[in-house]
């Protein structure tokens, strides 16, 4: 089978919970190769987890510029790495800011072209052909990239299962970046506090609209979160009016997200918000009017009021 590059996004000596997922999804199209980019020995505690994650090889490239420069490293390896590598078929990048710029930057230097935000993958004639979800989810669409090695972001939690454990068989790789037209930074990672899972990645999602009606209200949101284990989101229009912070935004201008379960307070359901939550695999929905659009996607709707259901539900669950 052809090799699929996966670029892994890591932090501290851990894998993001992306990197799974994107290992589970290039398994279904070839043969997983995780690309690992750093400062000098930060993939010696990732390649263990890899090769159970299911990468057949990792390719390791360290550098100090690795640490100090934004996106070029990333670029530089991968385009070494599609050298070095077997019949690559594909490049798979976390669906994040920084990949999609990654993304951008590499299909041009491979002279092919980017896939994004793609919901599945598979292999027709030897081509890789990615499904995407369009005009807020009412249609999907399957593209391909005719030259060249594909790029593609995939949405997190759209793809199902897990691959294989494999070797992991690890490759060190040689690649050069040019400082002198490299962005030099200083990072900043903000550890979130709480126990409460990562919004884009998380497998339950609870958010909560402008039907919540104030920032101090929005604790029934997050009290029903908590017991559920999962994130917390809003929909545009409670950002807009101040009652939770942008970073928490779902939908087609904020987080798209594809949890197993997805819970709207008060939110009437735009076409904007749907976009970014709507391949969710169990929808449920509350809200005060039955004509909401939102109950147009959910799988279980309650017509009532939030604030009198969600505190319900929250006593009925188990501790």
């Amino acid at each position: 089978m052809s090799d699929v590059l996966v670029l892994v996004d890591h932090l501290g000596g851990e894998l993001h919970s992306s990197a799974g997922k994107l290992l589970a999804a290039a398994a279904t199209i070839g043969t997983p190769v995780a690309v690992v980019v750093g400062k000098p020995g930060s993939a010696a505690a990732l390649t263990a987890p890899l090769a159970e994650a299911g990468a057949a090889k990792v390719f390791v490239a360290e550098s100090d510029d690795a640490e100090t420069l934004l996106i070029t490293p990333e670029v530089a390896a991968l385009q070494a790495a599609a050298a070095a590598a077997d019949d690559v078929v594909a490049i798979l990048v976390p669906p994040t800011v920084d990949g999609r710029e990654i993304a951008g930057r590499l299909a041009v230097r491979l002279e092919s072209g980017v896939l994004t935000d793609a919901i599945a993958l598979e292999l027709v004639d030897g081509a890789v052909v990615a499904t995407q979800s369009v005009l807020g989810d009412e249609y999907t669409m399957r593209y391909k990239v005719t030259r060249g090695i594909p790029v593609i972001s995939v949405r997190a939690n759209a793809i199902d299962g897990a691959a294989a454990p494999a070797d992991g068989a690890v490759t060190t790789i040689d690649f050069s970046v040019d400082v002198a037209t490299g962005t030099t930074v200083k990072a900043v990672h903000l550890e979130p506090t709480g126990d409460r899972p990562e919004l884009g990645a998380a497998q339950k999602v609870v958010s909560g609209g402008r039907g919540v009606g104030s920032a101090d209200k929005f604790s029934v949101v997050e009290t029903l979160a908590d017991k559920l284990g999962a994130a917390v989101g809003a929909s545009r229009a409670a950002v807009d009016s101040g009652y939770y912070p942008p970073q928490f935004q779902v939908g087609q201008t904020g987080t798209a997200v594809s949890p197993q379960l997805y819970v709207a307070l008060g939110i009437s359901g735009a076409i904007q918000h749907r976009a970014g939550m709507q391949t969710s695999k169990t929808i449920v929905a509350v809200n005060k009017d039955p004509d909401a659009p939102i109950f147009e996607i959910a799988d279980f709707g309650v017509v009532g009021d939030l604030f009198e259901v969600a505190p319900q539900l929250t006593e009925s669950l188990p501790s």
